[in-house]
């Protein structure tokens, strides 16, 4: 086994991703204690204020996505790493709610607007055969990025003093920086340019008017909210309904964390067009469908089974997560027509977005408020969800023009193993 991917455009890109993943991982560790405990924000305004600029930065991921388009998207995305380099830093000056939303608002901007783009080059680095792949690859390195991350992030609060938050701040700011330098030695690729004529017809129709797509990808966000599930409900559910100890709760995250390392790219081969995807897609509705119940009967169990049975559930659902992230990035890009892959990701980002953003509450009010029924409730919402899938796809296939070959860009097409 390698521990990475060979020489070449793909490896740049994950090196590059890790980079700005273990910021990543620096933030979502330190981000929340800098804010309150240092700048002496109230909890409830940095959670208020978050979820603002979270919804107000959905808005911009179709617009740059379709910038991406019409532009070389490496040089964007570089572009784009630095903006949110600058944004990161700002943090430092942040000293009231006022000037938090300021700087929060502008990088939730950002933070949306660049996974698009980030779409729209891997589909450009790994070409229509290895889009897939390339996206699954990068899936593990992220998720290595932020455990690296979120490690040395435990150094500054250790310390707990202002010196120590002020590293951890430039440090994020630093990792945007790398990661831009690292994305200029990738080749430049060619925009995916305007719409295409195809069997006399031309594709015209944006991608928040593409009602099928629309179909396919928000059956996808609704799966998506398994995110939510699992670093929301999960742990209130495991100290506060299965009695386990806190520190269990650390154990079911990193439990997820170390299976996608492994498994996120063995388990995302075949979904690399429209209708293995969706049957994929399905697959994983199933068996998000069936840890529900494994998460509800931990309720009034003994302290060691039900500690047992929650990291039983949580391999089960990190099988479905795994499937869904593949399956839902295959539908995306194949059913995106070949001048707008950026467009359409992004309108696929911004439906994800807004399922994790509104799923919350309902989420978390649904299962602690419902107990083995609320589970049983979220699980069938899972099943029905995904059994619908490959009819939605098979729709929106139905629904497209007959397409011109798709171009691969600059970067070689990445072979799946």
């Amino acid at each position: 086994m390698r521990l990475g991917p060979p020489p070449g455009p793909l490896r740049t890109l994950a090196l590059a991703t890790l980079a700005n993943t273990v910021g990543t991982g620096l933030w979502l560790a330190g981000g929340a204690l800098y804010l309150t405990r240092d700048v002496g924000l109230s909890p409830a305004s940095v959670g208020a204020g978050l979820t603002v600029a979270g919804l107000v930065g959905l808005t911009a991921s179709v617009p740059l996505g379709g910038l991406a388009d019409r532009w070389d998207p490496r040089t964007l995305r570089a572009v784009l790493q630095v903006a949110q380099a600058l944004a990161a830093a700002a943090y430092l000056l942040v000293d009231s709610l006022a000037t938090f939303l300021v700087v929060a608002v502008p990088e939730a901007l950002l933070v949306a607007g660049n996974l698009a783009v980030r779409a729209a080059l891997v589909a450009a680095v790994g070409g229509p055969t290895g889009r897939v792949h390339a996206f699954a690859t990068l899936r593990a390195v992220a998720n290595l990025g932020i455990s690296v991350g979120t490690a040395l992030a435990g150094f500054a609060l250790a310390v707990d003093a202002h010196p120590a938050y002020q590293v951890l701040v430039v440090g994020n700011a630093v990792t945007y920086l790398v990661s831009a330098a690292l994305l200029l030695r990738l080749p430049a690729q060619a925009p995916g340019g305007a719409p295409r004529r195809a069997g006399g017809v031309t594709r015209r129709v944006g991608p928040l008017r593409d009602g099928r797509f629309l179909a396919v990808s928000g059956a996808s966000a609704v799966l998506g909210t398994h995110v939510t599930v699992l670093v929301l409900v999960v742990p209130l559910w495991t100290v506060g309904r299965a009695g386990a100890p806190p520190p269990v709760v650390s154990a079911v995250l990193l439990a997820n964390t170390v299976l996608t390392v492994p498994l996120a790219v063995r388990l995302s081969r075949g979904a690399d067009t429209a209708a293995p995807a969706a049957a994929k897609l399905r697959r994983a509705g199933l068996v998000l469908a069936a840890a529900t119940p494994l998460y509800a009967v931990t309720a009034g169990l003994p302290v060691l089974p039900a500690v047992v049975l929650l990291l039983t559930a949580t391999v089960v659902w990190t099988v479905g997560d795994l499937w869904h992230g593949a399956a839902g990035a295959g539908l995306a890009y194949d059913l995106a027509p070949p001048g707008a892959i950026g467009a359409y990701q992004g309108a696929d980002g911004l439906l994800a977005g807004l399922a994790q953003a509104l799923g919350r509450g309902p989420l978390t009010l649904l299962v602690l408020g419902g107990g083995v029924a609320g589970w049983l409730v979220l699980g069938g919402l899972y099943a029905v969800v995904g059994l619908a899938a490959p009819t939605l796809a098979r729709s929106a296939v139905a629904s497209r023009p007959v397409a011109a070959p798709e171009p691969t860009g600059t970067g070689r097409p990445v072979a799946p193993g």
